[in-house]
């Protein structure tokens, strides 16, 4: 007799920080012989679109957290729907399991499971989190952490938590980073990184910060991520200073450049830091300050914390860059502390904690 498959949906946030741990996980699922759906939004599919072998299906998403009072009865209509095209597709679908990764796409699909019977259970990566998470998880079955220092979770919801670790694409698991001797390298090679939509703030301040180290003899090799829109002023600007440089957009192949780099600057979504830190590049973390909840920042001071990275608010960018830079430069060892430190954390073992948790849920272990 044949085994019954199983069938998961994930349901995504649009956002990189949601999207790629979903990209990760339902491949990890599909390897399992699991029949998987991705829900997210516009934006989520943005990013998916990539994937043709994924199975993809569009939902509106909206946030009744608007400032704006006015726009708040289109938000509802727009949740209500989505809630109610969720629930006839769960009836249909049949599903074992509804795997929530936060974001507004995914409370709609939460609470159409919650409303049919359908089991679920939520992953918060930051180390706060999130409100689509928070408002789920007196419902959800389990509420799987990153780390077991998020903050946010009401106490009482406290014996539902599980730390897993961060779901990364198994890829940047398995990445063996060269060893490297900072001490010896003859450039700090320095890898900038926006998340997924590129940070505009990073191509129109941090240029100049590397024509200053420049001129003063800190030799330089830079991969920078930007906006299509940035390119040519960054060509210009860097074949003036005769700097040696790399322009990128938003890629998949980010494992070329993690080869490359001895030194990352990059925005604290909790995905992206994740990766660094299990391909061990020592890094320089700068919060997006309108991040929700100011998550970002929470996510930078606990690596900072930790001994991962070093951290340095936006608006310090211009004051503390420069000086960090030449700070590292005079005393590479720094960067061989940092990455000292990052070899003793690994996310190997995300995916069995996944298998574990959800097999007690869906009732057989496969």
């Amino acid at each position: 007799m044949n085994k019954i498959k199983k069938k998961i949906i994930i349901a995504s946030g649009g956002t990189g920080g949601h999207i790629f741990p979903a990209y990760g996980l339902a491949k990890h699922f599909i390897s399992k012989n699991i029949d998987v759906k991705i829900f997210s939004d516009t934006r989520g599919l943005k990013y998916l679109k990539n994937f043709p072998k994924l199975n993809i299906i569009k939902i509106p998403s909206s946030t009744i957290f608007n400032k704006n009072i006015f726009k708040l009865p289109i938000s509802l209509t727009i949740i209500f729907y989505s809630v109610l095209r969720s629930i006839l597709f769960l009836l249909k679908y049949k599903p074992n399991l509804i795997f929530g990764m936060g974001g507004y796409a995914s409370f709609p699909v939460c609470l159409a499971a919650k409303l049919v019977g359908v089991p679920f259970i939520i992953y918060e990566n930051n180390l706060h989190i999130g409100k689509a998470n928070k408002y789920l998880s007196p419902y959800a079955k389990k509420v799987l952490v990153s780390y077991k220092e998020v903050e946010g979770i009401p106490l009482q919801y406290k014996k539902k938590v599980y730390e897993i670790g961060n779901i990364i694409r198994k890829e940047i698991i398995d990445f063996s980073q060269k060893k490297q001797n900072y001490s010896n390298e003859k450039k700090l090679s320095v890898l900038v990184l926006g998340g997924s939509q590129a940070a505009k703030v990073f191509a129109e301040v941090l240029p100049k910060i590397f024509e200053r180290c420049t001129k003063n003899n800190i030799p330089l090799k830079i991969f920078q991520q930007c906006l299509p829109n940035q390119k040519k002023t960054l060509d210009i600007f860097y074949n003036k200073l005769k700097i040696d440089y790399e322009i990128f957009y938003f890629s998949n192949n980010i494992l070329d450049y993690f080869s490359k780099a001895n030194l990352a600057i990059t925005r604290s979504g909790s995905s992206m830091l994740a990766e660094l830190l299990n391909v061990n590049i020592p890094l320089i973390s700068v919060p997006l300050p309108s991040s929700a909840d100011n998550h970002q920042l929470k996510n930078a001071i606990f690596y900072q914390n930790k001994g991962y990275s070093y951290l340095i608010k936006e608006k310090d960018l211009n004051i503390k860059l420069f000086e960090l830079i030449r700070k590292i430069n005079d005393k590479r060892s720094l960067l061989d502390q940092i990455q000292k430190k990052q070899k003793q954390y690994s996310d190997k073992s995300v995916y069995k904690n996944i298998d574990r948790n959800i097999t007690e849920i869906i009732n057989e272990k496969y």
